[in-house]
């Protein structure tokens, strides 16, 4: 499995959001992104870094930063999700999972002490350019947000 780091152009995307819109990662050119992976919609912990980044959401809009979140979960689960919760990011949605592993968050990694097959939560740190400034893995749901702003200087 590779893992992306700092400097590594962003994979490229054409990905269906939870209203049936194509986005593509090229819609984002000229903007930073922060792109946050997250295994299920509606399971508690994604629920919970949903919410914090919902509810954090101007921190990043004003350091100009698009927060878009992704799953392997269907676009109809994926609006589910948004009427639930209120969020008002974009939920994209990568049945195949290709670019969840073009990403590196999809592979192996340990769940209860068992090695799996499955979703990594992940984020990742895109530049205006389009290239990787951080790729983090293994991020936990819940503190995740508080600690993307503090380590980032960013202040509500």
């Amino acid at each position: 499995m590779t893992r992306l780091s700092p400097g590594d152009p962003a994979p490229a995307f054409t990905l269906t959001d939870d209203t049936g819109k194509t986005v593509k990662l090229a819609d984002f050119k000229g903007s930073k992104v922060v792109l946050y992976v997250y295994p299920a919609a509606m399971t508690p912990g994604c629920t919970k870094q949903a919410c914090d980044f919902r509810d954090n959401l101007s921190v990043f809009t004003d350091a100009g930063y698009q927060v878009i979140g992704l799953s392997p979960d269907k676009p109809e689960k994926l609006a589910r999700f948004r009427e639930a919760e209120g969020l008002t990011f974009p939920l994209l949605s990568d049945i195949s999972k290709e670019t969840l592993t073009a990403y590196g968050a999809y592979g192996e990694k340990q769940l209860y002490g068992k090695t799996v097959v499955g979703v990594i939560r992940s984020t990742f740190f895109i530049d205006a350019k389009g290239k990787v400034t951080q790729a983090l893995y293994g991020v936990k749901a819940t503190g995740h947000v508080a600690k993307l702003m503090k380590d980032n200087s960013l202040t509500t």
